[in-house]
């Protein structure tokens, strides 16, 4: 499969069942897709940026950021969680989920967003851009993390970042900020 004709696109409303698909073949489990159900309708998540991938007019592969805070920052800076990214089975370690970090990040940053979180695997997320130990840099995650996971907690600026940028524990959508989904 070559990348180039993979098309990421906005997900819809009319989507919604695609996404869903992807979620549970990408997981093997209702967990994920009942976050991103659960998100998708969580009005403290928008304005949200939700992409799918598809190949041959398949969804592939799927990919959500949702609104955060900065506790202790007013205003807060605009930052983002990215949760989840989703690929199915048959096309993963193909570079779709690289491809849809970057076109997600590249609309946030036209959206002014200036900082995007993640928890996830420490050797997959560097490779797009994430840094290790967020916690450590000043922004803990909104529930504790294992400090053998702490390099799991990562965070990535959009945007040149300053000496004085805020600081601070994030706050995720209501329908992120359950303790189960804060462990890696």
């Amino acid at each position: 499969m070559n990348l180039n004709d993979v098309h990421v696109r906005k997900a819809t409303s009319d989507d919604f069942s695609d996404v869903m698909n992807v979620e549970r073949l990408a997981f093997g489990e209702e967990d994920e897709a009942r976050l991103v159900k659960d998100l998708l309708a969580d009005a403290s998540a928008e304005p949200f940026v939700s992409l799918l991938a598809c190949y041959q007019g398949e969804a592939i592969g799927h990919i959500l950021f949702t609104k955060a805070l900065l506790e202790g920052s007013n205003p807060s800076p605009s930052v983002y969680i990215l949760a989840p990214l989703a690929i199915k089975p048959a096309y993963q370690k193909q570079g779709i989920g690289g491809l849809l970090i970057r076109e997600g990040c590249r609309i946030l940053k036209e959206m002014g967003v200036e900082l995007v979180f993640v928890l996830g695997h420490k050797e997959y997320y560097p490779r797009h851009g994430f840094i290790g130990k967020a916690e450590e840099a000043g922004y803990p995650p909104p529930y504790p993390i294992e400090s053998i996971y702490a390099d799991c907690w990562m965070y990535q600026f959009l945007i040149p970042k300053t000496k004085d940028f805020p600081k601070g524990k994030v706050k995720c959508a209501e329908a992120l900020d359950k303790p189960e989904y804060w462990r890696e």
